[in-house]
C-alpha cells in the first residue's frame, strides 16, 4: 500500500502546470475524465459512425472551449491579478508561473460564456488570449 502521507506531501507541491499535466495523465490512464466539479466522469463513447451519420456528428457544435494566454502584454501586473479572478483557486505565485510560463491554458473545457467572459476580462488587461 502507497504511504499516503508522503503522496500528499508530493503532491502538495506541484506548480500548477506539473497539476495539469498529472490530471492529463491520470485521465488517459484510467480511462475517464475530470469534470468541473472536481471529481472525475467516465468519457462518453462516441457511436461509430455510419454511412450516413458520419457528417451529422462531425457538424455537431463544439460546447467546450480551452482559454489561452498566447501573449502576457504591457500591463503584466494586472494580467497576473486577472489570471487569479479567472482562474479558481489559484494563488499568486502560481498564476505568476502561469503568465511567466506563457503561451499556457488558463481554462479547460469550460463554457462558450466563461471563455468568452476571461477573454474580455484578460484582454482588457492588454492580453493576447486564444480560445479553441
Amino acid at each position: 500500500m502507497a504511504d499516503l502521507e508522503k503522496l500528499v506531501e508530493e503532491l502538495s507541491n506541484l506548480t500548477v502546470m506539473e497539476a495539469a499535466e498529472l490530471k492529463t495523465k491520470l485521465e488517459e490512464a484510467w480511462g475517464v475524465e475530470a469534470s468541473s466539479g472536481g471529481g472525475f466522469a467516465m468519457p462518453m463513447m462516441a457511436a461509430a459512425p455510419g454511412a450516413a451519420g458520419g457528417a451529422a456528428e462531425e457538424a455537431e457544435e463544439q460546447t467546450e472551449f480551452d482559454v489561452i494566454l498566447k501573449e502576457v502584454g504591457p500591463k503584466k501586473i494586472n494580467v497576473i491579478k486577472t489570471v487569479r479572478t479567472v482562474v479558481d483557486g489559484l494563488g499568486l505565485a502560481d498564476a505568476k508561473a502561469l503568465v511567466d510560463g506563457a503561451p499556457a491554458t488558463l481554462l479547460e473545457q469550460v463554457s462558450k460564456e466563461q471563455a468568452e467572459d476571461a477573454k474580455a476580462k484578460l484582454e482588457a488587461d492588454g492580453a493576447v488570449i486564444e480560445i479553441k
